[in-house]
């Protein structure tokens, strides 16, 4: 995962759909502490370094909720695809968590069925 900014190491756990996850961390909260914050930040107002890291609070391109839902398992750029390391209910946990949080006022969820419908 080259660029990867995470200083832990991931676990490997069964999730409920019996799908193997490497991320055992079930709340968007807790998966965006544990996987997106080391590059993000934080308070979400991303980074410039190493490399540059783009700011998820207030950010409008999140309104449309399916393209964080496609970063998030495709990736893009310096970020790498983590949909195959989050089983889908923890993808739309973490999409959910960062449309609703960091000036982000986007109420309507992602569904486990958006996410696997975006596989």
């Amino acid at each position: 995962m080259l660029a990867l900014c995470l200083s832990v190491t991931p676990l490997r756990s069964q999730s409920m759909s019996g799908n193997l996850t490497h991320f055992p961390e079930q709340s968007g909260e807790a998966l965006y502490k544990t996987i997106c914050q080391g590059c993000h930040m934080s308070d979400a107002k991303g980074a410039t370094g190493a490399g540059s890291y783009p700011a998820l609070a207030n950010n409008a391109k999140l309104g449309n909720a399916g393209y964080p839902l496609l970063v998030v398992i495709r990736g893009q750029k310096a970020m790498p695809p983590f949909g195959g390391s989050l089983s889908d209910t923890q993808i739309a946990a973490v999409v959910n968590y960062v449309r609703s949080h960091f000036g982000n006022d986007y109420l309507q969820d992602v569904t486990v069925e958006d996410v696997k419908a975006a596989r």
